[in-house]
C-alpha cells in the first residue's frame, strides 16, 4: 500500500524573549506563529471503517496538536527557566499571565523540536510524524524532519 502524507496546518500567537541574545529579540516580543504538522501512513483499506481511504482523519489530528501545542502556546509567554527571565515569569504569573516556561531558549528551533517529541507521542502506531514546519514571521521558519532525526 503507498505511503501518503497529509498536512494541517495551526495557527497561535505567542510571546516570547531570549535571554542573553544580542539582538531585538532579547525583548519580550510575540508572533503569529503558523506551525505546518505533516504525518505519513498508508490509508485505511478495510471498507466497513469509516474511516476508509483517510490516513488520518484531520480532525483527529487537529485534537492532538490543538492539545499538546495550540491550546497551551496561544497567547502565553514563553520564557527559559533556566535565566534570569524567571523573576519576569513570576511576576506575570502572579497578575494571571499565561506563561509557560521551559527547559530550552525558546528559539522556533528549539520550540520546533518540543513540539515534534509532543505531537509524536499523540500519534497512532500507524502513522509517523514526517515533518513540521514553524513559521515565526512571513519570511522566517524552522522545519523539523523526522529522515533527519
Amino acid at each position: 500500500m503507498s505511503k501518503i502524507r497529509i498536512t494541517k496546518q495551526f495557527s497561535f500567537e505567542t510571546g516570547h524573549a531570549l535571554y542573553g541574545y544580542d539582538g531585538k529579540c532579547k525583548n519580550v516580543h510575540g508572533h503569529s506563529y503558523k506551525l505546518s504538522v505533516t504525518v505519513i501512513g498508508s490509508p485505511i483499506t478495510d471498507v466497513n471503517n469509516v474511516k476508509f481511504g483517510m490516513v488520518i482523519d484531520f480532525t483527529d489530528l487537529k485534537k492532538i496538536v490543538k492539545e499538546e501545542i495550540v491550546d497551551n502556546f496561544d497567547h502565553a509567554t514563553v520564557f527559559n527557566k533556566n535565566t534570569p527571565h524567571i523573576e519576569l515569569a513570576k511576576e506575570l504569573q502572579n497578575r494571571d499571565h499565561h506563561v509557560i516556561l521551559v527547559d530550552y531558549q525558546p528559539t522556533s528551533e528549539n520550540m520546533v523540536i518540543d513540539f515534534a517529541a509532543k505531537i509524536k507521542s499523540r500519534l497512532p502506531e500507524n502513522i509517523n510524524l514526517h515533518s513540521l514546519r514553524l513559521q515565526e514571521t512571513d519570511t522566517s521558519f524552522a522545519e523539523w524532519f523526522q529522515s533527519d532525526n
